[in-house]
This record gives C-alpha cells, sequence and structure tokens, in this order.
C-alpha cells in the first residue's frame, strides 16, 4: 500500500474515533459539565497517549523526537486548542444551537485557506469542491431548522472558534513530522490544564468516579487516538486535504447517535450520505494538494 493510501485511511480512522465523542459526550453530561468534561476529553488523550507512549508498539512508524525549536508550534497548538471550545460554548449562550453548529463547519474551510494563504500548500479546484460537497453535507447534518438561523454576537463567537481550529489544524501540521505520540500528549495534558483552570473558576467540576472514568475513556479514544492517526496523515496529505476527511467525523457521529441513542435518519442524512461520499472520491482522487513533508 502506497503512504497516500495509507495516509488516507489514517485521515478516515481519526475521523471515525472522532465520530464516538458527540454521541458518549451527550450521555456523560448528564452529570458533567461542559468545562470539566472538556478537560477530562483532553486528560484522557494525553493519558492514553502515555501509556503508548512507555509501552510502544513495535510496528509504531518512527519518528523524531519533538525539541525546544518546536516550542512555538506546541504553545500556538495548545492555546488554540482550548480557546476553540470556550468561544463556542459562550457563543451557545447567546445564539442558537442550529447557528452555532452551521457555523461550527466553518472549520473546515478555515483550514484550507489558511493553509492556502499562510502555509502556501496548494489546493485544487477539484478540491475545493470536495470541501463544498462535504461542508454541505456536515450542514445537513447539524442544522435541524433552516429558519432558526441567525447572526449574533454569540454567532461571532462560534466563528471565531472554527477560525481559532482552522489555525490550531496547520500549526499541528508544522508538527507531523515529528513524534505523533509526544505531540497529543503536549496537546491533551495542556489543554486540559488549562480546561481544568476554567472549570475550577466557573465551579463546574463535580465528582462522579463512574462518569469520570468514562470521560478518560472516550478522551482516549475520540481525542487521543483520533488526533494522533490525524497527525500522521497531514503528513502526506497536508492540513487541507486531511481536514476534508476528517469532515467525515459528523457522518460518522450521526450513524453513531442513531446506533446508541436512537438518533433518527431522514432524508437530510441520506442526502448528506451521498454529498460526503462524493466530496471524498474527489478528495481521494485529487493529486495536486500533496506537501512535502516538513
Amino acid at each position: 500500500m502506497n503512504k497516500t493510501r495509507l495516509a488516507v485511511i489514517y485521515a478516515l480512522t481519526a475521523a471515525l474515533c472522532y465520530g464516538l465523542s458527540a454521541p458518549f459526550s451527550k450521555l456523560l453530561l448528564r452529570q458533567i459539565s461542559p468545562a470539566f468534561l472538556a478537560s477530562l476529553l483532553y486528560w484522557g488523550a494525553g493519558l492514553g497517549m502515555l501509556a503508548v507512549y512507555v509501552f510502544p508498539a513495535k510496528s509504531a512508524p518512527s519518528a523524531p523526537a519533538l525539541s525546544g525549536k518546536d516550542f512555538p508550534w506546541l504553545a500556538a497548538m495548545v492555546l488554540l486548542d482550548a480557546a476553540a471550545p470556550m468561544l463556542l460554548l459562550w457563543g451557545l449562550q447567546t445564539t442558537t444551537p442550529a447557528t452555532v453548529a452551521l457555523l461550527n463547519n466553518f472549520e473546515i474551510a478555515a483550514t484550507a485557506l489558511i493553509a492556502f494563504w499562510l502555509f502556501k500548500e496548494t489546493v485544487s479546484k477539484r478540491l475545493w469542491a470536495a470541501v463544498v460537497l462535504i461542508t454541505a453535507a456536515s450542514v445537513l447534518l447539524t442544522v435541524d431548522d433552516f429558519s432558526a438561523l441567525s447572526f449574533s454576537k454569540g454567532a461571532l463567537l462560534a466563528l471565531a472558534a472554527s477560525i481559532c481550529w482552522g489555525f490550531e489544524n496547520n500549526t499541528t501540521r508544522q508538527l507531523s513530522a515529528k513524534n505523533p505520540v509526544q505531540t497529543v500528549m503536549v496537546k491533551g495534558f495542556g489543554s486540559g490544564s488549562l480546561s481544568l483552570c476554567v472549570a475550577a473558576y466557573t465551579g463546574q467540576i463535580h465528582l462522579a468516579p463512574g462518569y469520570i472514568l468514562g470521560a478518560l475513556l472516550l478522551g482516549a479514544l475520540a481525542y487521543g487516538c483520533s488526533v494522533y492517526f490525524y497527525i500522521l496523515a497531514q503528513r502526506y496529505l497536508g492540513a487541507a486535504r486531511t481536514g476534508v476527511f476528517y469532515a467525515a467525523a459528523p457522518f460518522m457521529g450521526v450513524l453513531f447517535s442513531f446506533m446508541l441513542i436512537g438518533q433518527p435518519i431522514g432524508w437530510s442524512f441520506c442526502t448528506a450520505l451521498a454529498l460526503m461520499l462524493a466530496g471524498t472520491w474527489l478528495a481521494a482522487a485529487d493529486t495536486s494538494s500533496r506537501p512535502e513533508v516538513p
């Protein structure tokens, strides 16, 4: 199997892992506040990768370790990854969930635009078409009532969150040639600590041992493994193209929601599936957006 096809599998595996996040997080939110849950998910990712780091698999791909020169990118990654969820939660306080869900999908376009303008990645017409199709599919999967959409201060905060994630994706791309286990550990423990500080400051820490353990396990898979495979994919696909494949996560999240909590699948889901498949095919067929490994 060539490296590009393997990278596509990595990207889709990352989306599959992250797709678990929404339905299981919905169950965990019954006993855990959003800020505290965010910190537990990040810490779960860090702990999961720590286990991989201490007991590495023999078949794990080798890569150089992080160094002091990587500190600026690591710091930016942690800060952006901690800021984005906070902006999103603040936005939810003053606008509708449908508006926030729609604007959150701007992350895909933001990642591609930032990769193109700031990091000089090649983004072909075929890839732009894939971005449009998969964004449209994500919108269908996340918006229930288009008549409820409106722009407000909360909507602008949600848009800012998506832009933060777009920058964070490109920042992580600059670290994709380094040891992904170490990168995820820094992301998990760093962002988790910042989120924990916010939860403590706002008095949102509630002890529920069973739910806390579940959140840590979910974080190890949905955040830890997801980012691990995402970084591996970025080595050969770049930030923009990896983001397109990773956009399959909303579809997978809805599928898991249907399986776990009986979320119904209607015409919008079927239409989104067709758009998602078409966008994924365009991205997979694109051969002009493959950057050199940094």
